[in-house]
């Protein structure tokens, strides 16, 4: 198998499951803006975080089938690489975006919410502990990029993993 085949097709699924988890993103941050009840919005996030999680389960599971499909002789170790390329680049688009929106596309959205946070937590806390939780939020953006990329990486190396075994035929004669 060439790594060259195994590359583009990593790519291409990686993009498609990056974009399925920011759009999740960005329809879930824009619901968090609009005037709704607490018990809609857990609603809400709920079935946006069902619909990214099966909707990359499914696409994973596409991807591989149609890897299997136009590359005959695969064996399950290299499908399982490809589900793993596709796992690490999803998963550094997906960052790399989050990471984006945080600094620059939505840095005023990220702003108020981590200063209202503060303004809740401010009474409980004393100086030094106020003076901790600035510094860690003036970190955030970089703490949660490698959060989703290693999150994401192990999600879909697992989910790989599970798929590999079963869409490849158990029969060792085949």
């Amino acid at each position: 198998m060439n790594n060259r085949i195994i590359w583009n097709t990593a790519c291409i699924a990686g993009l498609a499951l990056g974009a399925v988890s920011t759009v999740c993103m960005f329809v879930g941050q824009y619901l968090s803006t609009q005037q709704l009840s607490a018990g809609a919005n857990s609603f809400l996030g709920l079935i946006l975080w069902l619909v990214e999680t099966v909707g990359c389960i499914w696409l994973m599971n596409f991807f591989m089938k149609k890897f299997v499909r136009e590359n005959e002789g695969i064996d399950q170790k290299t499908l399982f690489r490809m589900g793993m390329l596709t796992a690490l680049l999803s998963a550094l688009m997906f960052s790399a975006i989050y990471l984006a929106n945080m600094l620059y596309i939505s840095a005023d959205f990220y702003n108020q919410v981590f200063q209202t946070a503060i303004q809740q937590m401010a009474p409980s806390l004393d100086s030094n502990s106020m003076s901790a939780l600035r510094k860690v939020v003036d970190k955030l953006p970089q703490i949660t990029f490698f959060y989703y990329l290693i999150y994401c990486f192990l999600f879909g190396t697992v989910l790989s993993a599970i798929l590999s075994r079963n869409i490849l035929s158990k029969n060792p004669f085949e």
